[in-house]
């Protein structure tokens, strides 16, 4: 088979809905019980106490709200003009922080610390002060401290550049998805090249040492003639990281998507067109495909953790920064507390509710067993490292189909497997969502499910 001949076989064979793991177990099959609130605070109370010290904490803090609804977008989010609403918001993340700050022993040391959305840059510079002033009131910062945060090119200032800045932020993200105008207004996210341009340069002169933006195919109205046009305007700012993601049409979960439909998409031939020309330009440019739609210049940290085989993922994705416990603030943020993993409510009034009763507010939540500990670990292992030690307890718990998947993969070049270990090839790198699969007993236990919950892999 020749190997054009063979990359398209490969795509057709592994384009199926796939997590991308984020965690294990990934979020559909966490328990079905909404975890009791003091067992919650008692595994967090372990973790930190266990860990943080030696490797300090991590902290994501979501901000939902907008002043338009980009349709393509899958987060949570609250679309308001009334900036009236970030004084009150500011308050409950606070409020919650100091649940957390309350059952630690010792002042917490942030190791990490991400503004997620939403739309962080819809909160004034002033307000955003405050904010990270009152987190950073009762905790100590980590020398080596990685802080970041999601901007929109529209509305992202010198001044919110400066301010954060200031207060210890280093990186940037950018969603760009699209340049191509038709796109841009079918998804109803309209922003000229020139204000990237502006921001980014803006962020490099005031000495933000990463710059990311976020790209995506698959988008209503996307051509292969777009997708490279918009890869050629990247070319000119050369961020420091690329997000390349899978756009995943999820209309009964995320109605704006209604506003258009299949037929206005890329068919699955025509997509993975997208994604294997966008994965050529952008190798071609000098990024490095770090795995699951992440890639980064040589100077980058990101790649430089993949070098040294030191790279971590979490709810954030990718990152520098391996510590045990990842503290989500704010409406349907997630936290990892390494043994157990809790979600916020997910609406604003209902989530201030219950911070304002003093109580955390969880809206689901899942405690690993022994077996989700191991499976994790090898997951993991898989995605940030591109190898993982085959031990016998792990091999006890692969299933024999999955054991056949897996020497399969080997035939087909995915993997090598050779004295009790795998590891990921180069080709293998575009299909480790489905490398990573292998070891998913609790997909497995479930096939239907993912129809409904994942996106393809590809």
């Amino acid at each position: 088979m020749k190997m054009n001949e063979q990359q398209e076989y490969l795509i057709q064979k592994y384009n199926v809905p796939a997590p991308r793991y984020t965690s294990y177990p990934t979020v559909p099959y966490w328990d079905q019980e909404v975890p009791n609130a003091k067992r919650w605070m008692d595994v967090v109370k372990y973790t930190f106490a266990e860990s943080n010290a030696t490797k300090g904490i991590s902290l994501y803090i979501h901000l939902p709200f907008c002043e338009a609804l980009c349709t393509y977008c899958g987060c949570n989010t609250r679309i308001t003009k009334n900036h009236s609403v970030e004084d009150g918001y500011i308050a409950a993340i606070l409020a919650e922080w100091q649940l957390y700050v309350n059952q630690f022993s010792e002042k917490p040391i942030i190791r990490e610390l991400h503004l997620g959305g939403g739309t962080p840059t819809f909160f004034k510079p002033e307000n955003l002060r405050k904010l990270l002033e009152g987190i950073y009131a009762g905790a100590i910062l980590h020398p080596e401290k990685e802080f970041s945060f999601e901007g929109h090119p529209n509305n992202t200032t010198t001044e919110h550049l400066q301010t954060l800045y200031d207060l210890g932020f280093r990186r940037v993200s950018y969603g760009i998805q699209d340049f191509d105008l038709k796109v841009q207004l079918t998804i109803n996210r309209i922003q000229p090249f020139e204000n990237v341009k502006h921001v980014t340069d803006e962020a490099r002169r005031i000495g933000y040492d990463s710059v990311n933006f976020d790209l995506i195919y698959g988008l209503p109205y996307q051509t292969q003639q777009s997708v490279s046009e918009t890869i050629d305007k990247v070319a000119e700012l050369m961020p420091d990281r690329i997000a390349f993601y899978s756009y995943a049409h999820v209309p009964w979960v995320k109605p704006g998507q209604r506003s258009y439909s299949e037929k206005d998409l890329p068919d699955n031939a025509e997509k993975r067109a997208l994604y294997e020309l966008g994965l050529r330009k952008l190798k071609t440019l000098g990024y490095t495909d770090i795995g699951m739609d992440h890639f980064a210049l040589p100077q980058d940290t990101l790649y430089k953790a993949m070098q040294n085989k030191e790279l971590h993922r979490n709810f954030m994705g990718y990152t520098t920064c391996q510590t045990d416990l990842l503290l989500g603030l704010g409406t349907s943020s997630i936290s990892d507390a390494k043994y157990g993993y809790m979600q916020n409510l997910k609406k604003v009034e209902t989530y201030k509710e219950a911070i304002s009763g003093g109580e955390p507010a969880i809206f689901k939540g899942h405690f690993l067993t022994q077996e989700d500990l191991l499976l994790k670990e090898a997951i993991l292992s898989v995605a940030c490292k591109g190898e993982l030690e085959l031990t016998e307890q792990l091999m006890e718990l692969v299933t024999d189909k999955a054991f056949e998947d897996m020497k399969e993969m080997k035939r087909e070049g995915l993997v090598e497997l050779d004295h009790g270990y795998l590891k990921v090839t180069e080709t293998g790198k575009a299909f480790i969502r489905n490398i990573c699969m292998l070891f998913d007993l609790k997909l497995k236990q479930s096939i239907p499910a993912e129809q409904q919950v994942f996106s393809k892999a590809i």
